[in-house]
């Protein structure tokens, strides 16, 4: 008995046009996570990539915590997005965006209802416990939008 082994007829333009995907949809990431970091830098007191630049261990760990967070959301946008490529990437786009600006407030909302002084936690040259609790908040609360978003 002779088998043969062969690929459909339309593999080829299949595995293009996954390969497509994968690239579109990493870009929408890439520009959702610059967009999330902005967000997060533009909303927290201070140029957050000085501050980790200089090594200020706080706002490495606030800023860690907030792209962690992004990529949750962004992470769900992308994976609940719809299943036609163009539909997909759009709403994995909208919903993206919507997640970061939903993210933000809801940080900012936090911070300000626990009186957490994030300009001064982020600066301080020792590590301050509270920042964990930033984290905390970020990590959080970028589970729940993401769940949100799903």
């Amino acid at each position: 008995m002779n088998t043969t082994l062969a690929l459909s007829d339309t593999f080829g333009s299949d595995l293009v046009r996954g390969i497509g995907a994968i690239l579109l949809y990493g870009v929408i990431g890439l520009l959702l996570m610059f967009a999330g970091f902005y967000a997060i830098d533009w909303t927290t007191p201070g140029k957050l990539s000085k501050l980790v630049t200089q090594g200020l261990p706080n706002a490495v760990i606030v800023t860690a915590s907030g792209m962690l967070s992004m990529a949750f959301i962004v992470v769900v946008a992308i994976f609940n997005s719809a299943s036609d490529l163009t539909e997909g990437l759009i709403t994995s786009l909208v919903y993206g965006l919507l997640g970061i600006v939903v993210q933000v407030v809801a940080v900012r909302l936090l911070e300000w209802a626990t009186r957490i002084d994030v300009a001064s936690t982020i600066e301080s040259e020792k590590f301050a416990p509270v920042s964990i609790v930033v984290a905390a908040a970020h990590i959080g609360l970028g589970l729940v939008v993401a769940v949100g978003i799903s």
